[in-house]
């Protein structure tokens, strides 16, 4: 839990939960202010992926997004999500049970 992983970049954690909180906090809040230069809206997410690694109720929220982003990945772009090495989709379950045959 030392760093983390997005795509080929790494980004090293603070070790105490303290410190990664701050960190996250205070990524979240900067990105509100990304019209001004240098901050940036990227520090959003970033902050929330932080956060995610101590706060319960962040880490649930972003993974139910990385859940429906690769249910849209594989809908919407199969060719994608074959090269990412995603599961296909067959369907949300509510579409299953509408069509049993299917």
């Amino acid at each position: 839990m030392n760093e983390i992983r997005i795509g080929k970049w790494k980004i090293r954690l603070p070790r105490n939960r303290i410190g990664r909180i701050f960190v996250g906090v205070l990524l979240v809040i900067l990105g509100f202010f990304g019209f001004l230069p240098v901050l940036g809206f990227w520090m959003i997410p970033l902050g929330l992926a932080i956060l995610s690694y101590d706060i319960p109720a962040v880490r649930r929220l972003r993974r139910k997004f990385v859940i429906w982003s690769y249910r849209v990945i594989a809908r919407r772009f199969p060719a994608l999500a074959e090269k990412l090495g995603l599961p296909k989709d067959n369907g949300t379950a509510r579409e299953r049970n509408r069509n049993p045959g299917r």
